[in-house]
């Protein structure tokens, strides 16, 4: 069945993953366990819908201000003057930012932080002066990127757990809020390291823009090994996670060994002789699989700590 052009343009798939890390993190990670929230489940929603909006936004300011490298890198799937105006694709990026900004004035005000509306303010700015300033600088945009996905973890338990801390309960709120920073972490580093996977895939595109990428600075090869390094990262946080916490659970660690190890040792295998558009196309699918087999290992908690 044929996606709308809209829903592609806002990367429904993303979208999606974002409401499902962050139902996992409220109700596989934190209700289990009777842990003190303020949210309820109307006012998760909005958060849920909040940052939807804003990736939604920033999806397409990207797009808006990468047509020039897209008719390289991927003629086939441009929409930004094909399907869907310049002007309509900036009408909705506002509309977005302003329910996105909107709810989180909102919750910022119901949990009682009103400061707290920056947290959806700056990604939104960011998100624009990343794809308008700083898309091609190097690294730069990598890392706002990256950054931006770990928030989207990090966030719930900023609403949801921060609001409702109290002498009694701080030990168990740290608790829960360093598995989130952990998994914010994990998020960060695979992120970061596709995003250089992508530039790999679309240097053509991005010198042909002017973009100022690792790739186009350094060559393939060279970016390669930086990859390879890179990805030692999150591979040894997975083996102490596995020595840690996993290994009196042998159905959460066989989980972790087969669908986020072995994929992972199976990307640096593949990295090592990945010279073309269309290896580096695979190798971005694999971590995106990793991405998401290690963020539903949320649901994991309950079934090996309870």
């Amino acid at each position: 069945m044929a996606v709308s052009p809209f829903l592609t343009l806002v990367r429904w798939p993303n979208l999606l993953m974002i409401l499902l890390t962050q139902v996992l993190v409220k109700y596989f990670l934190f209700e289990p366990f009777g842990i003190a929230t303020v949210l309820s489940h109307l006012e998760f929603a909005l958060l849920v819908i909040s940052m939807m909006s804003l990736a939604a936004a920033g999806n397409i300011i990207n797009d808006i201000h990468d047509t020039v490298a897209d008719k390289i890198n991927k003629p086939h799937k441009l929409i930004i003057g094909t399907t869907i105006s310049e002007k309509t694709a900036w009408n909705w990026f506002m509309v977005l930012n302003i329910i996105g900004v909107g709810i989180g004035f909102y919750l910022s005000n119901i949990v009682g932080k009103p400061s707290f509306v920056a947290l959806f303010i700056l990604p939104s700015a960011f998100l624009y002066f990343y794809a308008t300033q700083i898309k091609g600088t190097l690294l730069v945009g990598n890392l706002v990127v990256s950054i931006m996905v770990a928030m989207i973890i990090v966030m719930v338990g900023i609403f949801d757990l921060v609001p409702a801390i109290t002498p009694q309960n701080l030990q168990t709120q740290k608790v829960m809020f360093s598995i989130l920073i952990d998994y914010a972490v994990f998020a960060f580093l695979v992120n970061f390291i596709r995003e250089m996977v992508k530039d790999q895939e679309d240097i053509t595109g991005d010198y042909n823009a002017g973009y100022n990428t690792l790739p186009v600075l350094l060559g393939r090869k060279r970016t390669n090994m930086i990859i390879f390094a890179v990805t030692l990262l999150p591979l040894a946080g997975v083996l102490y996670y596995i020595y840690t916490y996993l290994y009196e659970s042998q159905p959460a660690m066989l989980y972790v060994l087969l669908l986020v190890m072995g994929p992972l040792l199976y990307f640096l295998v593949r990295l090592t002789g990945a010279e073309t558009k269309r290896d580096f196309h695979k190798l971005s699918h694999i971590l995106k699989f990793v991405l998401a087999a290690g963020i539903l290992s949320i649901g994991l908690y309950k079934f090996v700590l309870l």
